[in-house]
């Protein structure tokens, strides 16, 4: 069991801070079911996730920021949902975070320290950004330390660790070949722990709110797949979610950017899309308040949660098969037969219809029901 709780007789729950804002019990419910649904939790999940926002005590929160371009948190803050940020962000006891914290200096250092010597075995440690080492472990100096010795040092009294990000969970664009700064993700500098990946570039918003609802919630790390990523939200590729999925099926695939078929739902596998390789949650949650995600809005999906997305090819050009069953084994091969069989099926049909319209016809005016006398050979015909 990881004790993420903060054992301060002065510490408030999340939901105190909540009415303290102007939330109501409505908003509050309402962010609670929310948090729920995008863990996978039944209805009655709902109401420990409520029960524990407002009855727990905020744990401290460490957040670190390394080789990035903080997009993690810029996602964070700007979630649809308003309580993502207000709640989460403002009331975790965010003690530390380079980018957001008013203190700077030696102010900011002493608040870091005092977190970790408070609270050792007990804060959160999120990390967003990838770690240079080695002979250019001087890339990222933050307090007269280099990223590397920071992680480790902050990492040792951490309940939990989260990595932020396709940098931190891959290394994402820094470790890009041929890796000038030598960046590196987060679980291959702490090999002790279990690291907690959040892949994406950057990931959405409420998974990251999810995530940290989860650990707040049941007090443990969430389920997690083979790469140590939450099952919760990358359980399931981009394709199988996509509202393409039926196009690609039939063998309908964008043949170009300015291809109109793409604004009927074409596929858009042969102009680059990855969504057939990626985990995501992209084609469920979305994003702006499940408004869109790139394929909606006409862009292939560039796999930026999976590892080394950045040197896997260009990302205009198809992959020409991937791991697959049955139809997914080759989309191009795939596509040109199920074009083929449903064109082979489409004329039987006709052939058939005709055939029986005709029988129908024929009977019908041997007859005598349309009115029409019959020829001489079906007259023969019937009498035979």
């Amino acid at each position: 069991m990881m004790n993420i709780e903060v054992k301060t007789k002065k510490s408030r729950s999340v939901y105190d801070d909540a009415v303290e804002k102007g939330f109501n019990r409505r908003d509050f419910m309402k962010f609670c079911t929310t948090m729920a649904a995008f863990m996978g939790l039944s209805a009655s999940g709902v109401t420990a996730v409520a029960k524990a926002l407002e009855e727990k005590s905020r744990p401290a929160v460490i957040w670190m920021h390394f080789q990035e371009c903080t997009c993690c948190s810029e996602s964070f803050i700007r979630s649809s949902h308003p309580m993502v940020a207000d709640l989460l962000l403002d009331n975790i006891s965010l003690n530390y975070t380079e980018t957001l914290q008013a203190p700077s200096g030696h102010a900011a250092e002493k608040s870091l320290h005092e977190t970790m010597e408070n609270h050792f075995g007990e804060y959160i440690l999120l990390v967003e950004g990838s770690v240079p080492t080695g002979d250019m472990a001087s890339c990222c100096c933050i307090g007269g330390k280099t990223a590397e010795q920071i992680l480790n040092e902050v990492a040792e009294g951490a309940a939990a660790i989260v990595a932020w990000g396709s940098c931190a969970s891959n290394g994402c664009v820094q470790a890009a070949k041929p890796n000038p700064t030598q960046a590196t993700p987060i679980h291959k500098v702490i090999k002790n722990k279990t690291i907690i990946k959040v892949p994406g570039c950057p990931p959405i918003g409420e998974v990251m709110a999810g995530v940290i609802v989860h650990m707040l919630t049941f007090e443990r790390l969430p389920e997690l797949d083979s790469t140590g990523r939450p099952k919760a939200f990358y359980s399931r590729r981009v394709h199988d979610t996509c509202y393409r999925r039926p196009n690609y099926d039939a063998g309908l695939f964008v043949e170009t950017f300015d291809d109109p078929n793409a604004k009927k739902g074409y596929c858009l596998y042969k102009v680059g899309c990855r969504g057939p390789v990626t985990y995501n949650a992209c084609g469920v949650t979305r994003w702006n308040d499940g408004t869109s995600f790139p394929i909606q809005s006409g862009h292939g999906c560039i796999g930026c949660s999976e590892a080394n997305y950045w040197d896997n090819g260009p990302f205009y050009s198809h992959l020409a098969e991937f791991p697959g069953f049955g139809i997914e084994s080759n989309a191009d091969k795939i596509g040109l037969a199920a074009a083929g069989i449903t064109a082979a099926g489409l004329t039987a049909h006709a052939v058939i219809t005709n055939i029986r319209k005709r029988k129908i016809i024929k009977e019908g005016v041997a007859e005598g029901k349309y009115g029409l006398e019959p020829k001489e050979n079906e007259s023969q015909e019937k009498t035979e």
